[in-house]
C-alpha cells in the first residue's frame, strides 16, 4: 500500500508538473502575441497620427492629435513607409524564421516600389541603386559615398520586429545587420539595436525601466550610450538623425505613462513627427499591449488586419 501511495504521488506530481508548464507556455506565447500586436500597431498608429505633422518647426497643438486628422493633403489613419518597411522586416522574420538579409531585402525593395515618393533619402537612394542592379551588398555603402552619410532614422523606425522575434544575445548583431542593409554609418545601427532591445525585454514583461536599462548596459556605441544614458539633460529634437529621432522617442516613452499620452508628446514635437511617432508607438505598445490603445485609433487605422495578421505571425515565428 505504501508503495502504490508513493507511486500514486510521484505520478501526481509529474501530471500537475507537466499541466503547470503547458500552462505556462501557452500563456507565455499569449502574452507574447498580445505585446507583438502592440508593437506593430503601435508603431504604425504612430506614423499615421505624426505624417500629416511632418516637418513642422513648432511644436503641434495636443489637442489635434487626440484623433487622426486629414491635414495636408493625407487620408487619416493612412501610415507611410515607416509601416510599410517595419512590416517587411516581420513578414521576412516570419518567413524565414530568421534573418535572412537576401529574403529582407527584396521584401523591403519590393514596400519601396509600392511608394517610392514617401521614403526618406537613404533608403530611396539604397533601393534604387538594387532596382538598377547592384550588388545588395554593396549598394549601403555606395548610397552613404554618394550623400555623404548615412545617419539617418530609417533603419531605427523599421526595427521593432526584430525585438519581438529575438530575446537572446543575437538580438544586437541581427538589429545591426539588418540596419547596415541600408544605413552604412554604425550609429545607425546602434540605435535600431537599443531600441529593439527595450521592445524585446517590454514584449516579455519587464518593466520599462529594466527595459531602459538592459539597453544601456548592452550598448557598445560611446555616442549612442552617451546621449541615450542622459535623456534628461538634453531637449529633445525629432531629427532626420538616426540619433536626434532616438532620443526624443525614447524620451517621450520614458516619461509617459500611458500608450495615448506617449504618441501625443512624441508626435507633438513635430519634425520628423512620423518617425518618432512609430518609434515610440512600438515601445509604448511593447509595453502595454494592443489592449492599451485606444479604440478610436484601432478602429481609424488603415489596414489594421494586415498589421495584426503579421503581428500573430511574427509572435507565431519566434516560438518555433
Amino acid at each position: 500500500m505504501e508503495k502504490l501511495f508513493f507511486l500514486h504521488t510521484i505520478t501526481f506530481l509529474h501530471v500537475t508538473s507537466f499541466y503547470r508548464n503547458v500552462i505556462y507556455f501557452f500563456g507565455e506565447v499569449y502574452i507574447l502575441i498580445l505585446h507583438a500586436a502592440g508593437t506593430l500597431v503601435g508603431l504604425a498608429i504612430g506614423d499615421a497620427l505624426g505624417a500629416p505633422f511632418e516637418g513642422m518647426t513648432v511644436p503641434v497643438k495636443r489637442a489635434f492629435l487626440r484623433d487622426y486628422t486629414s491635414n495636408r493633403g493625407r487620408k487619416p489613419g493612412y501610415f507611410t513607409d515607416d509601416t510599410g518597411q517595419a512590416l517587411a522586416v516581420a513578414a521576412s522574420l516570419a518567413a524565414c524564421r530568421g534573418f535572412s538579409p537576401e529574403d529582407m531585402m527584396a521584401r523591403l525593395v519590393g514596400s519601396y516600389l509600392v511608394d517610392p515618393a514617401v521614403y526618406g533619402p537613404t533608403s530611396r537612394v539604397v533601393y534604387s541603386l538594387v532596382l538598377a542592379g547592384m550588388d545588395p551588398r554593396a549598394a549601403a555603402r555606395a548610397a552613404h559615398r554618394i550623400r555623404g552619410s548615412s545617419r539617418s532614422n530609417g533603419s531605427v523606425m523599421r526595427g521593432p520586429p526584430i525585438g519581438v522575434f529575438y530575446a537572446g544575445p543575437e538580438l544586437e548583431a541581427v538589429s545591426m545587420a539588418c540596419s547596415r542593409l541600408t544605413h552604412h554609418d554604425p550609429v545607425a545601427g546602434a540605435c535600431s539595436a537599443f531600441v529593439n532591445r527595450m521592445v524585446s525585454d517590454l514584449c516579455r514583461g519587464a518593466p520599462r525601466e529594466r527595459a531602459y536599462g538592459r539597453a544601456l548596459t548592452r550598448c557598445r556605441d560611446d555616442e549612442v550610450l552617451a546621449l541615450l544614458g542622459s535623456l534628461h539633460r538634453f531637449d529633445p529634437v525629432p531629427g532626420l538623425d538616426c540619433l536626434l529621432a532616438t532620443h526624443a522617442a525614447v524620451s517621450a516613452f520614458m516619461e509617459h505613462g500611458t500608450f495615448e499620452d506617449t504618441l501625443v508628446a512624441a508626435v507633438s514635437l513635430g519634425g520628423d513627427a512620423d518617425t518618432v511617432g512609430a518609434i515610440a508607438g512600438a515601445l509604448a505598445g511593447a509595453c502595454s499591449g494592443i489592449g492599451a490603445v485606444p479604440r478610436r485609433w484601432l478602429a481609424g487605422l488603415h489596414d489594421l488586419s494586415r498589421v495584426t495578421r503579421t503581428a500573430w505571425r511574427l509572435a507565431e515565428a519566434s516560438r518555433a
